[in-house]
């Protein structure tokens, strides 16, 4: 594939990171705050708090029976963890039965979809399922949204989730029976990263090469800080259905884009709509104060014959990658990654519910311990490499959920170390978007990318699944959860190095990229394998889809 010189060179024009550029990046980021409100909502909107079988006769409505009293004492048998058992209570000769109604401890949280509808017990599932519904929409809106995304356009769909996931946001704190409250939150799930997608595939196609992995990061961090203020907002009002909305008019801050943002100048040239793309690239030159000037109608020219080029490279799609056996092997590898760094991320993130101390502080440390990772992946991922930087995060995540088995159940130092597997978690996550493009030649690399984000959509949508075996033993799932981060940490080693090498375009360039480049052969991942063709990458427009 002969390289576009046209659109290339327009686009260089503006240079990596301009004024333009700086205020585009700024309204595409607030999606990722967005995001990461919406996803963990249910952390704090449906908390569960420590609970115990409500004594018939003793506590009522208006009264609870202090939970050291000796009345509750000898009502209710106390579990392993030296603390009154949640789900039993002692029956006729101190016989065992299950609880029909709970007295919930109020000291953090008074109002909740879990004390409202008891997602305790042999009800858990209820909870679990409410988080899983909204992930499955996560998996259907990256495959929906994303194609939409390359037929209506970047904006389009940017302001349409928008106004969707406000309006379902709100919905949902409205919605009283179960069941309808499930099928409002896969909606809610199908929008709730809607903007994320659109916005990050917006950075990507307008920034230069120099600038793409720490903006790639920064959204990573801003989907951190919606983690914090989702903490800081819980803390601040207790009451599920104001808190609710409070998460849902967030996504005010996504309308005005309409109005203030620009569509991909990048997807815009690919639909053949040229003239719209020079005028963008027009207005953002005197936005930056460059000197530059475009020739307008010798690039409308040229883009006819572009467009009839990207039709040709879009007959490749997924079903491409698993026809070679370089291909095929790094597909399932990267596919893993993805499944891993998903299950370990949001298997942390959703549990902290279960570690010793406020419920609050510790949502909130858990956004904030991702930032130091970010820093370190700016600062090494280009001196160290993908491979070895996503491999050895993976290794000591999965490590540190292997340690957390090994400490005193609800401890401060488990608390400790789960913070640190976060860390390490989060920093793997944020690579493997960028590497999983590299990877992948470009005429199926927004089909290699997006095969990627739903193994970790599905993954974060079993991941309350997962959780629910701590039921048989509660280190089952942290169990899991190291275990997955550890053997795909160990399996990238077999993945080539991408950084300071010129990407692949065809499938036979996908094929021959990497070949005998491992860790094995080459762990300071400097250029070696001769099987790699140097050939110019051109940066096609994305398709749209990403984490969450």
């Amino acid at each position: 594939m002969d390289k576009d010189h046209a659109l290339e060179e327009m686009m260089g024009k503006l240079g990596d990171f301009g004024r333009y550029q700086c205020f585009q990046f700024i309204l595409h980021i607030l999606a990722a705050l967005t995001a990461g409100m919406h996803m963990l909502s249910l952390v704090t909107v449906a908390a569960v708090p420590d609970h115990r079988c409500a004594l018939e006769g003793i506590d009522s409505i208006n009264y609870t029976e202090p939970w050291n009293s000796t009345l509750v004492q000898n009502a209710i048998p106390i579990n392993e963890h030296g603390k009154l058992e949640s789900c039993y209570v002692y029956g006729v000769n101190k016989t065992l039965k299950e609880c029909q109604s709970w007295v919930y401890d109020t000291k953090y949280y008074t109002s909740s979809r879990g004390i409202e509808w008891d997602f305790v017990c042999s009800r858990r599932w209820m909870g679990a399922t409410g988080q899983t519904a909204y992930m499955f929409g996560v998996v259907v809106g990256s495959v929906v949204l994303g194609r939409l995304c390359d037929k209506l356009g970047r904006k389009t769909i940017f302001v349409l989730s928008g106004v969707l996931q406000l309006a379902f946001g709100i919905t949902v704190a409205f919605t009283t029976e179960y069941y309808t409250f499930i099928v409002v939150r896969f909606l809610y799930g199908i929008f709730g990263s809607g903007s994320y997608i659109a916005g990050f595939v917006l950075t990507m196609e307008l920034v230069g090469p120099t600038r793409r992995t720490i903006c790639g990061v920064t959204f990573q961090i801003m989907f951190a800080i919606g983690i914090m203020l989702l903490a800081a907002w819980g803390y601040l009002l207790d009451n599920r259905f104001y808190l609710q909305i409070l998460y849902a008019l967030h996504a005010v801050i996504l309308l005005p884009h309409w109005l203030i943002m620009d569509e991909s100048p990048r997807w815009l040239w690919a639909q053949g709509r040229a003239r719209e793309s020079v005028a963008i690239i027009e207005k953002a030159l005197k936005v930056n104060k460059s000197n530059e000037t475009v020739d307008t109608p010798s690039l409308v020219s040229q883009c006819k014959v572009t467009c009839a080029k990207y039709t040709d490279e879009h007959s490749a799609g997924t079903i491409d990658l698993f026809k070679t056996p370089n291909m095929l092997m790094k597909t399932l590898i990267i596919s893993g990654c993805w499944f891993a760094n998903a299950v370990v991320y949001y298997g942390l993130s959703l549990n902290t519910g279960k570690l010793n101390g406020n419920p609050y502080f510790i949502m909130f440390l858990m956004g904030v311990v991702e930032l130091p990772s970010y820093v370190i992946i700016m600062y090494y991922l280009d001196r160290v490499g993908h491979r070895a930087l996503i491999s050895a995060m993976l290794l000591l995540g999965g490590i540190s959920c292997i340690v957390v088995v090994a400490l005193p159940h609800g401890s401060t130092s488990a608390t400790g170390v789960v913070m640190v597997g976060k860390l390490f978690i989060s920093g793997s996550y944020s690579i493997i978007y960028k590497y999983s493009a590299e990877l992948f030649p470009t005429v199926v690399r927004s089909s290699g990318v997006g095969l990627g984000s739903m193994c970790a959509s599905v993954s974060g949508a079993l991941t309350p699944l997962i959780s629910l075996l701590d039921t048989l033993n509660p280190k089952i799932p942290t169990v899991i959860f190291g275990f997955l981060a550890l053997l795909s940490g160990f399996s990238t080693f077999f993945l080539p190095e991408t950084i300071g090498r010129n990407l692949p375009q065809s499938i036979e360039d996908g094929e021959k990229f990497g070949v005998g480049d491992t860790c094995f052969t080459n762990c300071s991942g400097k250029t070696m394998s001769t099987s790699s063709l140097d050939l110019p990458e051109t940066m096609v427009p994305l398709d749209a889809e990403k984490k969450q």
